[in-house]
């Protein structure tokens, strides 16, 4: 991590999580930090570093060339890379946190913020904080969901395997249903994906089972962090596949679907509705905020 201008005494950072997917916040709102992979690593590892599955930059808009075009509809830009240093295109939980932030610093106000992203312009939505203080839920505009072929998509775990549905919301998505979430196996490593090639990039890959009518849980291997408690992109994904399968289809039917979507780290309500816009809504929490010691991240860099 480098400055255009002299090092300060110490970089200002924050921890938040969204359902238990957490994130290390670094504020600079000018543009003047460079963030590189090796940065990434070391903040994010939990035992030489302040750990976390990703860092959130907060920067203007028009002060980071990747959201500039963006600038005259979101003054906030959400530059977030991915554990490994990797840089993600949308964080579904991140993104609340992100705005969770915005709000308790007071650089936006409760209710409706529009966000920018590498996968586009996202409307969010702060609910006022309880009377006994608990912070409201944030609820994510996270676009539309985009069913891509081909067919014949298969996840392999072991000697296990399943057919995947194939949902990209900004980033790509194979969602398999199984018997059992503990046939995913330790998600340690990216699970096999086929046929071959299908996604050069990398994929999150979703394992999902039925607790009730519209009510499912799951678990994932998110491509750049490995297991993550949550993952917000996922769960929408997963929401969509579970329709899809259930024979709903906003966009036919004419009426909105929504399904309950439990995650090691918590729980997500996600609607469907019939314009093909898809919502997230959960918690977004705050949970520390110090300085980055420069001697440290220069020694851990070299």
């Amino acid at each position: 991590m480098s400055e255009s201008s002299p090092q300060p005494a110490g970089l200002p950072f924050l921890k938040g999580h969204g359902t238990e997917n957490d994130f290390v916040i670094v504020p600079d709102p000018d543009g003047r930090l460079v963030i590189g992979p090796e940065a990434v690593v070391a903040l994010c590892d939990r035992r030489a570093g302040i750990g976390g599955d990703g860092v959130l930059r907060v920067v203007r808009s028009a002060a980071d060339p990747a959201a500039a075009a963006l600038a005259d509809r979101a003054e906030w830009f959400m530059d977030y890379r991915n554990s490994d240093g990797s840089i993600g295109e949308m964080c579904g939980n991140g993104i609340r946190v992100f705005a969770r932030y915005l709000v308790e610093e007071g650089l936006a106000k409760p209710g409706e913020l529009p966000i920018a992203t590498r996968a586009g312009l996202r409307t969010v939505r702060v609910a006022e904080d309880a009377e006994d203080g608990t912070p409201g839920e944030v609820t994510v505009d996270m676009g539309h969901a985009v069913l891509p072929g081909p067919d014949g998509i298969e996840v392999t775990v072991g000697e296990r395997r399943w057919p995947a549905r194939n949902v990209n919301m900004g980033n790509p998505h194979a969602v398999a249903f199984v018997e059992s979430l503990d046939h995913a196996g330790d998600l340690l490593r990216a699970p096999f994906t086929s046929p071959e090639g299908v996604y050069p990039e990398g994929v999150n890959v979703e394992f999902v089972v039925d607790r009730g009518p519209r009510h499912v849980a799951m678990r994932v291997h998110e491509r750049g962090s490995g297991e993550t408690r949550s993952c917000g992109t996922g769960a929408c994904a997963v929401a969509v596949a579970a329709a899809r399968r259930d024979g709903a289809d906003p966009a036919v039917t004419g009426e909105a679907v929504s399904y309950t979507v439990d995650v090691p780290g918590g729980r997500l309500l996600i609607t469907e509705h019939p314009d093909g816009r898809v919502e997230k809504t959960g918690p977004a929490v705050i949970v520390a905020r110090g300085e980055i010691d420069p001697q440290w991240l220069a020694a851990v860099l070299g």
